[in-house]
């Protein structure tokens, strides 16, 4: 009985296909066996197989990078370049990996020594830099009296800062003497010297070549001729590409490490705590929310002070998304990176000379920090995630665009009507600016001619934001290179190259009355608790970030000098097209006026360098110059 039921729960239960099959499951093993094997085989020789992949992966690179050079060296310039950078990375990385601690235990009897000599090598050492800076400025200022006018601005915005100092007494001038000293410098290599000026202007070229690709995906979504005619579809899709790809090396890990590297130069320099520099050199590449994610685990045990710093490094700086759209405007590439780079020490320096560190900090060891990184899973993600996050700051920077300069119409509107009432014509915002800013413009090293202009333009930044303030730089940066008159009907066209940078750098930076809404909204997103602390000190560090990009200007005031030999205008109009107008054009026209001189007879004659050419040829471009611009000699 009992074997009669187990028998019937047996004949219950379903059959397997194995189960009812054997000779089907044996031919399955035989198939899958090769499969199995090669999957154990690979499984136990995977770092060999890795190498032998990663190897001819870069054996197929070197004969690829070989082959290019040979063909035209000039042509892969970029290639060798990005080449180098990945192999000096890799290497450094490698040399870390292996023999890291071995070379730090080696060092450590140099590391003590130095240590112990370096409380009085030190002051040499900043004695030395000192003498240097100086011996720098008065030699070359001394060759152009603008130069000199930008050195007393520096100094005057300094001081000022120092005299709005919270803590005098506790001011760390080695925070602020390196800070200002990394700024020098770097502007000094960036400005001054070839090879800085060559390799950012390269750079600022490859960026600008780049963020072109944007027209092949806001082409084919809005159409050729919207991106054309429009900005909103030129400047705005730049974003969504340029987030993306931030994304991309955020999740690859190229962002943190670059960040994690200058954050530790910044506090090894200037003494600054972990967190504080963290956050600064976030900034050189993210916007102001973007970098204080990197650091939010730590808000709520932040000092007043690094608190100050994390602001003020916010309100100095822009995004590198917000720069793409910028030099989509037209704006010198080369100029925004490096207003960029050298407000970051800048920024560290005055946020503690104006806020000094009265307490004690917990984050004064780089093992104390660790950069927070993404959640996505792979590539794909990172980008997409990266353009969707885009959408939002599209969204803000058009709503604000179409807000701002509405408000900015009614507001001239509504002052040149109260103009009108009392005989003054012409009354506008760009105007109050203009004179009461004039001042300020002129101490940033613009001439007197161009500083309205330049002051017009900081007030817009001020009171509007950096966005319509780089727009109009843009428009007058467009009449000089179309070869406008510089003088129209009473008033500037557009200014000079040089008042042109000193503006580039003066309004790089997010600190504008719009800017303090947005920080604080985002710090008490991210730590509740302290609202009443990022209240308090938010006035304070957006009044330091407008002044670090002020120092920033004269920095570039001071190291600003004409590039090239000038133009041999005879020459360059036997190749030149005078149907229409450029720059150049308008500078040859113009020598070309002073030039000349009409005889009694009604002919011309014409002084060095154009009498040495044919009379009738230099009598043609006469008239063509003539043409195109009005001068008393055409008359």
């Amino acid at each position: 009985m009992e074997d009669t039921e187990i028998n019937l729960e047996s004949a219950d239960q379903p059959v397997t296909e194995e189960e009812s099959s054997p000779e089907g499951n044996a031919f399955v093993t035989r198939l899958c066996r090769p499969l199995s094997m090669a999957h154990d085989f690979c499984k136990a020789h995977s770092a060999v197989l890795r190498m032998f992949f990663w190897g001819l992966l870069g054996a197929a690179y070197l004969t690829f990078f070989i082959a290019a050079c040979w063909l035209d060296f000039h042509r892969a310039l970029a290639l060798v370049i990005l080449t180098s950078l990945a192999v000096l990375l890799v290497t450094y990385n490698l040399v870390q990996k292996l023999w890291g601690a071995q070379i730090v235990q080696a060092l450590s009897p140099v590391g003590r020594c130095f240590q112990n000599i370096w409380p009085r090598l030190k002051w040499v050492l900043y004695l030395l830099i000192l003498a240097g800076l100086i011996s720098f400025l008065v030699l070359d200022v001394s060759r152009r009296k603008e130069q000199l006018v930008s050195l007393a601005g520096f100094c005057v915005l300094v001081l000022l800062l120092f005299l709005f100092s919270k803590h005098h007494a506790a001011v760390s001038w080695r925070t602020v003497f390196w800070g200002l000293s990394l700024q020098f410098l770097l502007g000094l290599f960036i400005i001054r010297t070839e090879p800085g000026f060559q390799a950012f202007q390269w750079l600022g070229e490859q960026i600008t070549i780049f963020l072109n690709y944007t027209r092949a995906g806001s082409g084919f979504v809005f159409g050729t001729r919207l991106i054309q005619e429009s900005f909103a579809f030129l400047a705005l899709p730049i974003l969504v590409f340029f987030s993306s790809v931030t994304s991309i090396l955020y999740y690859l890990g190229v962002i943190q490490w670059v960040i994690f590297k200058v954050s530790w130069l910044l506090q090894l320099s200037m003494n600054t705590s972990t967190v504080e520099s963290l956050s600064v050199a976030g900034n050189i590449f993210l916007g102001m929310t973007e970098a204080l994610v990197l650091i939010h685990p730590y808000l709520m045990e932040l000092t007043n002070s690094e608190i100050h710093a994390v602001m003020t490094g916010g309100f100095a700086t822009i995004a590198g998304s917000v720069m793409g759209a910028y030099i989509a405007f037209g704006i010198d590439a080369s100029s925004l990176m490096a207003a960029s780079v050298m407000a970051a020490p800048c920024a560290l320096a005055m946020a503690k000379l104006v806020y000094p560190e009265v307490e004690e900090s917990k984050f004064q060891n780089m093992e104390s920090v660790k950069i927070v990184s993404g959640e996505e899973q792979n590539i794909l993600e990172a980008a997409s995630n990266g353009a969707a996050i885009s959408v939002g700051l599209v969204a803000n920077i058009a709503a604000n665009l179409i807000a701002f300069l509405a408000i900015l119409a009614f507001i001239n509107a509504t002052l040149a009507w109260l103009g009108h009432m009392v005989n003054v014509p012409g009354l506008s915002f760009e105007m109050i600016c203009s004179y009461m800013l004039v001042p300020l413009a002129f101490l940033l090293g613009a001439s007197w001619e161009d500083a309205p202009i330049v002051a017009e333009l900081i007030g817009i930044k001020l009171f509007l934001n950096e966005f319509v303030a780089y727009q109009h730089l843009s428009t007058y940066r467009k009449r000089r290179l179309d070869g406008l008159p510089e003088w129209g009907r009473a008033k500037k066209q557009w200014i000079s190259v040089r008042a042109e940078t000193i503006s580039t750098f003066a309004l790089c930076g997010f600190a504008n009355l719009g800017s303090t809404g947005i920080m604080l909204g985002a710090l008490t997103s991210l730590a509740p608790p302290r609202k009443s602390d990022f209240s308090r000190i938010v006035v304070s560090s957006l009044f330091t970030g407008v002044f670090v990009s002020l120092i920033n200007a004269c920095i570039a005031g001071i190291l600003y000098m004409p590039r090239g030999d000038g133009i041999n205008c005879p020459d360059f109009f036997r190749t030149a097209n005078l149907s229409s107008t450029s720059y150049d054009i308008y500078i040859c026209c113009k020598d070309l006026f002073s030039s000349t001189s009409t005889k009694s007879d009604g002919t011309f004659s014409f002084s060095s360098p154009w009498k040495e050419q044919d009379a009738r040829l230099t009598t043609t471009y006469f008239r063509q110059c003539c043409h195109h611009y009005k001068a008393p000699v055409c008359g």
